[in-house]
């Protein structure tokens, strides 16, 4: 390859262009991208990918015309983007982008650099002029500690480098990647980077990196965590569900994995599990609920979802346009988009599909997603799937997210929404909406919030975030879910009509996937209308909030900035987070341990949820536990 593409003849030059957009599309490598290559039996690129596919070539070279959508190979797309620019009289190729970057000169230090790049361009999309090296990966790049992983283990393997990866969670930039990864290269004479990757764009896996293996330390203590297993590489794909089988067992064997044991009985204040370890039914005083408001036990939400069943069925199976609808589905997005005071509304089969449908079908590659760095990962995966440019601004940090609208208002390319949790849902903070919804309008960007933790908790309604800060009306979009406070199953998402209606024929998740049951929806009504006659309810919450929330603050506990139902019980190091919640669990209450990935590592907590329903009994028994379990850990000063 030369130092500049314009030494190479028209065509080369086009297919060289052509060849780099397609894989900042698709995550392939360029080596594995031929000229005979068939889009849909040899790449996987369905109609979908294509059309994002031809409208980035278009940009590209600059084409007024819409590029015709018979090609069927990468050679034919390359002769009708000649044939486009031979039509209107220009012989050379005009890509926005500048020209494609030389291959470095040979040397350690551009050979990681190299490899790092090329690493990060398949994880993220991203086209090699878009990613400076000195660009910040979360706010600039949206490059997320989950992606970071991927990068790191790719690059790694690119460099043939054995041995466990490096840690890259201090590495803010890819040069600062790149230099971590230096010192390893300068202590293993004779790496070199391969000169192209396999098929499928990840190298052979390396020596030493299986991951079978313990990782036990000086004391005996296995310190891998999930993080260690996602991107282990092998010819079995199953090779990682052994791994990460042995190291679950030990988990399980410590009694310190408690995930998904089975309930015998109502979830209220207290409820009958199933200790899978012991074997045996117990009963614990229950803070693992998001029942906020108690409406899952409450005998009119009940009546209703036998009622419906025994008149409309156990389901209908169909999606919502064909044969999955009835009257109560109608009425239900009446009453939410009621409820929170807006138009209309949509309804989704799942919060997490709503947030996929959402986004991905208002957000395109040409568009700007800005998110809060602890957004729920159902966020996380929808920006993924739009694929459009992820920028990541600090948690509830408002000059960092100006400064993210500020430089991507002036790039001016694509529309921009900003997306954020209105409770956090590991850490019970609340957004600051007020300023977001100040420097969207500065700015011109989209507001949407996800309530699912806010609904029934915030406003004086219950309504949630836009209400609690007086801003009905203010926030572009307000999404939720109803297997919380609302007691059932589902998302939904209220906002302008026209906006509802694009999302209906647009959102895949909605359009391809059944209906939420009409027994489901008949509770959901029937839920939305005790929230509506027994505002006690939220109040008994708000009085039950208040005073677990003293009673551990004043124990000594880290509590972060919580203003919710969700308490976050803050330890850091993931294996006392642990400790603490078996002996928690031992003295007979249940709440959640959250370790990786439903907090970044060192971030560990336990997860404190409060309902309307604990008694000041309950309350006063749970502070007991927790103090009495944070000595024994060593979370908290023994007693005097």
């Amino acid at each position: 390859m030369t130092d500049s593409v314009d030494a190479l003849p028209d065509t080369a030059r086009i297919r060289e262009r052509v060849v780099h957009v397609i894989a900042a599309r698709t995550l392939y490598d360029e080596s594995h991208l031929r000229p005979e290559s068939h889009f849909e039996a040899d790449l996987g690129i369905d109609s979908v990918i294509m059309e994002s596919v031809l409208v980035s070539v278009r940009e590209h070279f600059g084409l007024s015309a819409a590029l015709p959508a018979g090609p069927t190979t990468i050679g034919e797309l390359v002769d009708a983007v000649g044939a486009a620019l031979a039509g209107t009289g220009d012989d050379r190729p005009a890509p926005a982008a500048g020209p494609l970057p030389a291959v470095p000169a040979e040397g350690t230090g551009d050979l990681v650099t190299e490899a790092v790049v090329a690493a990060a361009m398949r994880q993220t999309q991203y086209q090699r002029h878009q990613l400076g090296l000195d660009a910040d990966l979360e706010g600039e790049l949206g490059v997320d500690s989950v992606v970071l992983t991927s990068v790191v283990a790719e690059a790694t393997e690119r460099l043939g480098l054995t041995g466990a990866a490096p840690d890259a969670a201090g590495a803010t930039t890819l040069r600062a990647l790149a230099d971590a990864l230096r010192g390893l290269v300068a202590a293993a004479p004779g790496t070199a980077v391969p000169e192209a990757a396999p098929a499928t764009g990840a190298a052979a896996p390396a020596p030493g990196r299986s991951g079978n293996a313990p990782a036990p330390g000086a004391d005996g203590w296995d310190h891998r965590s999930m993080k260690d297993f996602t991107e282990q590489r092998d010819p079995d794909l199953f090779a990682k569900t052994r791994s990460f089988a042995g190291y679950l067992r030990s988990r399980e064997k410590d009694r310190l994995y408690w995930y998904g044991m089975p309930l015998h009985s109502r979830c209220g204040s207290r409820a009958v599990i199933f200790d899978e370890l012991e074997g045996r039914k117990r009963e614990f005083l229950m803070f693992a609920s998001n029942n906020y408001l108690g409406l899952a036990n409450h005998p009119s939400v009940i009546e209703a979802v036998v009622d419906a069943t025994r008149t409309y069925g156990a389901t209908h199976t169909g999606s919502r346009f064909i044969g999955g609808t009835n009257m109560l589905h109608k009425e239900l997005e009446r009453r939410l988009a009621a409820f929170k005071q807006r138009p209309a509304c949509i309804v989704y089969p799942g919060g997490y599909s709503a947030n996929l449908g959402a986004i991905s079908a208002l957000v395109k590659s040409y568009d700007t997603l800005v998110v809060d760095r602890l957004n729920h990962m159902s966020i996380v995966d929808g920006a993924r799937l739009s694929g459009a440019v992820r920028k990541i601004y600090r948690h509830n940090d408002m000059a960092d997210l100006e400064r993210i609208l500020s430089r991507s208002a002036a790039e001016g390319t694509g529309g921009r929404l900003i997306v954020a949790d209105g409770v956090f849902s590991m850490h019970g903070d609340v957004c600051d909406l007020p300023e977001i919804v100040r420097l969207a309008k500065e700015y011109d960007a989209r507001v949407m919030i996800d309530d699912a933790h806010a609904t029934g908790v915030l406003g004086v309604r219950g309504s949630g975030t836009a209400e609690h800060f007086g801003l009905k009306g203010e926030v572009d979009l307000e999404l939720g879910t109803m297997s919380k406070t609302l007691a059932g199953m589902g998302g939904f998402v209220v906002g302008e009509e026209e906006v509802v209606e694009y999302l209906r024929y647009y959102s895949n998740s909605y359009v391809f996937a059944a209906n939420i049951p009409a027994g489901v929806a008949a509770g959901l009504i029937a839920s939305i209308d005790v929230i509506e006659s027994e505002p006690e309810r939220l109040k008994r919450l708000w009085t039950n909030i208040g005073t677990l929330r003293d009673r551990l603050l004043d124990a000594g506990f880290d509590l972060e900035h919580s203003e919710s139902a969700i308490l976050p019980i803050v330890i850091g190091d993931e294996r006392r987070a642990m400790e603490l919640g078996r002996a928690v669990r031992a003295r007979g209450l249940f709440c959640q341990t959250v370790v990786y990935p439903g907090v970044p590592l060192g971030d560990a907590r336990l997860r404190v949820s409060v309902t309307c329903e604990h008694t000041p009994q309950d309350l006063e028994l749970a502070a007991e536990i927790f103090v009495d379990a944070a000595r024994e850990t060593g979370v908290l000063p023994g007693t005097p």
